[in-house]
């Protein structure tokens, strides 16, 4: 779900690229953008990526599970 909102936001799709692990409390997220697409997926005051962080979290809470999702400029 993070992935494909994600993509959607973004100038540069192709290069979003969206892990998952699993953390102490449930899953990780880790969302990377090409360099400068950060500023569109954190919004404005942050509002987009609180949008994003309460999808992820409302999609696990459905598994019994609390997601954190982070948000990365660049790739490697």
């Amino acid at each position: 779900m993070v992935h494909v909102v994600a993509r959607v936001l973004v100038d540069q799709p192709d290069m979003v690229e969206v892990t998952e692990s699993d953390g102490q409390d449930g899953p990780y997220v880790e969302v990377r953008t090409a360099q400068g697409d950060l500023g569109k997926m954190i919004g404005r005051q942050g509002r987009t990526a609180a949008a994003i962080r309460t999808l992820a979290t409302v999609t696990a809470e459905i598994e019994g599970r609390r997601a954190t999702v982070d948000f990365v400029d660049e790739r490697k």
